[in-house]
């Protein structure tokens, strides 16, 4: 009898599961024509348990319910797995980071989610102090991962996978990128994960949420600072009402949006989209083509050019993992691909890799809505470069052509942002 999921293929839950199944080679099966609120109804369903509730694993041996338990029980179908660590002291870490995540983060997530599609009755204090509880246990967290990449040891483990899956929701129905900014080891770390080839291939595509759902109608209505009757508008404001509508002015119209303070600098002889286009079509003599082509364009007064070094590189032990957090990094900067240019190098034949770039940004500085916008920066060492020293010139020539060795290393990856 195969392993199968009594779930909805939706379920965050069930995905613990699924997840932990990829990493060990496990095979496990979803429940055919599964319809939560039906079929977790029947009494074959409660045999399995008792009360009804989802995730449930059919195994050979009998059923298991809770999602922990579930996931615990499929990592332990292999022994040669790592999951679960490879010490007393790391099996006691992994423990602890699942309470944590299941107890801090998905107990206040839940809190904070279910009266707003009217799952429970909302009370302003509650959800206050949900998000309290939320922000204080991501903040536990994000300190943990300012100096790790993984929660336990240097793969993902257990803990990964659950406190993954806990955050899932957030991510996706609850805490905007607004939100989560606070946190940037955090936003890191599961940007990271769900990118990992096991994750998604049971998530799927995910992307963050750009809107706290509003609360029902009804919700609305019960709230208890609506409840005393709203005074009467006196009677010059009702006065005032008609002649909004009469001039179509009911509320402010909107104010054009400001230009990016890039677009006002004065006019640049370098035209990036020219320096880029070359460089993508660029195939042979790159350094008499390519690289002399880049000098010549280059505009001193109105670009800046700037080496990065990663802060943490002892965190970078796994290649795959290393290179998936310099394209996250990549693709969170997409919103200043109209004023830069960047180079992204992981360096080095065995751990831990070294994560290195160099970036062409408009303007003297790094723009500001960059570094306010995009966390990532933070965790790099930023040096702008002194045209007047010849080494560094050549530093920058062998970043952007990607020479091998560089400063005597080998190149894993190089990564473009153009």
């Amino acid at each position: 009898m195969a392993l199968v999921m009594h779930a909805a293929k939706t379920n965050k839950n069930a995905f613990k599961t699924l997840i932990t199944a990829e990493y060990v080679g496990v095979e496990v099966k979803w429940a055919e024509k599964f319809e939560m609120g039906v079929s977790n109804k029947t009494p074959e369903f409660l045999k399995m348990n008792p009360i009804g509730k989802v995730p449930v694993l059919e195994t050979p041996d009998g059923p298991v319910f809770e999602s922990n338990a579930i996931a615990r029980y499929v990592a332990r179908m292999k022994t040669d797995t790592s999951l679960l660590g490879s010490s007393p002291i790391e099996y006691g870490h992994i423990e602890q980071w699942i309470d944590f995540s299941s107890l801090e983060i998905d107990t206040n997530v839940l809190k904070w989610l279910m009266p707003r599609f009217g799952y429970a009755n909302y009370v302003a204090p509650v959800e206050e102090a949900a998000i309290a509880g939320l922000k204080r246990a991501l903040g536990a967290l994000n300190t943990h991962l300012a100096s790790h990449t993984f929660l336990v040891g240097h793969s993902v483990t257990l803990a990964d996978i659950i406190t993954t899956c806990n955050l899932y929701l957030g991510f996706k129905v609850m805490m905007t990128k607004t939100f989560t900014s606070e946190f940037p080891h955090v936003e890191r770390y599961f940007w990271t994960m769900v990118n990992q080839p096991n994750f998604s291939k049971v998530i799927g595509e995910l992307k963050q949420t750009e809107a706290v759902p509003p609360l029902p109608s009804s919700k609305k209505a019960a709230q208890p600072k609506e409840t005393k009757p709203k005074a009467e508008p006196k009677k010059e404001e009702k006065k005032e009402a008609p002649k909004a509508e009469t001039n179509g002015d009911e509320e402010e119209a909107p104010k054009p949006k400001p230009k990016n303070p890039l677009d006002l600098l004065p006019p640049s002889k370098m035209v990036l989209d020219d320096w880029k286009r070359l460089y993508s079509n660029t195939k042979t003599n790159f350094r008499e083509v390519a690289i002399k082509g880049f000098w010549e364009m280059f505009d001193p007064e109105g670009y800046s050019l700037w080496f990065c070094d990663y802060k943490y590189n002892d965190e970078n032990m796994v290649s795959f993992v290393t290179m998936n957090k310099v394209g996250g990094f990549l693709q969170r900067m997409d919103l200043a691909r109209k004023y830069a240019f960047g180079k992204m190098l992981i360096i080095g034949n065995e751990p831990p890799f070294k994560v290195k770039g160099l970036w062409l940004f408009r303007g003297p500085e790094i723009p500001k809505f960059v570094m306010d916008e995009c966390y990532d920066m933070e965790l790099y060492e930023w040096t702008k470069v002194d045209l007047s020293d010849e080494a560094q010139k050549e530093r920058v020539n062998q970043m952007i052509e990607d020479f091998e060795p560089f400063e005597g290393e080998t190149l894993l990856d190089a990564k473009c942002f153009k």
